[in-house]
């Protein structure tokens, strides 16, 4: 007798497993490229204390320049969509293959590698959805070079560097007084502060779903728990190892990162701890939620149920006479034989005796407290 699998098991097709992991016995550092990934955009920010300059860059070798100088040289490559463009970067940064196959073939978990003197940090990004619930997710690749840092993202339209490149602009703080490395730790602590505003809607939907559960629990509501569920969970593997990517860079980066942005990692490492907690204590929640629907549903069930039997212990007495009645018995051959089918105020009788049965019955039920509910809730 041959195995049936239930046609709700959602079977792995080959294409998708070929979106994480390659083919078996290519040679290291092969590119794959996404066929529907985003035509890189490169933008460039040189500056130091007292200039500032950014432009958009037409092809990868008008950056080389900048590369020697003294000015701190941002190269942000926006999507990839193209190998010519990806393998003209990786040679003008002079990157190892491997660190160019870490940057392309997405998704990469979160790391720190350290290569002589460059230093690879692959971190997670996360952004809300503006008109929707949820959030965008994609990886962003650092390379931090002794003058220079190279940046590399899936998609040129979401990211949370914005405050970044604005505090560049305008001068805000100590950035244009910093190297390379403190312009890392600037775009890691966005990322990172960049979970907090997902997180806080996640809150607020919690929140609501906290209430539907307990008033008025449907199938919708459980569909939702089960999103929220799925979604925090790919949130705390966004989050956790970038955590170790926080501590490794303050004890293990080399001199690649100075001892006084060591100090500002600290606190981009605190942030990245408060972020899984709040993941943590969400999942928790919601967790707690399925359980309460569950309970709610099972709740509800029994209420329909004692409704049903209530209702079936007042009619069962109620059958039984009108079957008793609805015998056909002969009068005139026997007195025992039904004589009230004779009597004149039969029928009302009879009605009498079993509306004093049900009412005698809903009276017991009463006094026994079992026509209350079982959870009564009140609102504020």
């Amino acid at each position: 007798m041959g195995i049936k699998i239930p046609r709700h098991r959602k079977v792995i097709k080959p294409s998708l497993i070929k979106e994480f992991y390659q083919q078996p016995g290519n040679i290291p550092g092969t590119l794959i490229i996404d066929e529907n990934a985003e035509y890189p955009e490169i933008i460039l920010i040189d500056y130091n204390q007292q200039d500032y300059n950014r432009r958009k860059i037409e092809v990868p070798e008008e950056c080389v320049p900048y590369l020697d100088t003294t000015s701190v040289t941002w190269v942000d490559v926006q999507g990839l969509g193209n190998q010519d463009i990806l393998q003209r970067v990786g040679k003008i940064f002079d990157l190892h293959p491997l660190v160019l196959e870490d940057i392309v073939n997405v998704p990469e978990r979160p790391k720190t590698e350290d290569y002589e003197d460059q230093l690879l940090i692959i971190a997670r990004m996360v952004v809300p959805k503006e008109n929707a619930f949820g959030f965008h997710s994609e990886q962003v690749s650092f390379i931090l070079g002794k003058n220079y840092l190279l940046t590399v993202q899936e998609e040129p339209e979401h990211d949370c560097f914005e405050a970044v490149r604005s505090r560049i602009e305008k001068s805000k703080g100590i950035i244009r007084k910093s190297k390379a490395d403190y312009l890392t730790y600037a775009l890691l602590d966005a990322i990172i502060d960049g979970f907090f505003p997902v997180l806080e809607r996640y809150g607020e939907q919690i929140e609501d779903l906290e209430e539907e559960v307990i008033i008025k629990p449907t199938q919708k509501t459980l569909q939702k728990i089960y999103k929220i569920k799925r979604e925090l969970l790919q949130l705390r593997r966004a989050i956790w190892p970038q955590r170790d990517v926080m501590s490794s860079l303050m004890r293990d980066s080399g001199e690649m990162i100075s001892d006084e942005v060591r100090i500002y990692l600290r606190d981009c490492y605190d942030h990245a701890v408060q972020v899984i907690d709040m993941v943590e204590t969400y999942r928790e929640l919601t967790s707690g939620l399925m359980d309460v629907y569950l309970s709610a549903v099972s709740n509800k069930m029994n209420e329909i149920m004692k409704l049903l039997t209530v209702v079936s212990s007042i009619f069962i007495p109620l059958t039984f006479v009108a079957g008793i009645y609805g015998m056909n018995f002969n009068t005139e051959k026997s007195p025992y034989n039904m004589p009230e089918l004779n009597w004149y105020w039969g029928y009302p009788m009879c009605w009498a005796i079993m509306l004093a049965i049900a009412g005698g019955l809903l009276f017991f039920f009463w006094r026994r407290g079992w026509l209350e509910k079982s959870v009564t809730i009140k609102q504020d």
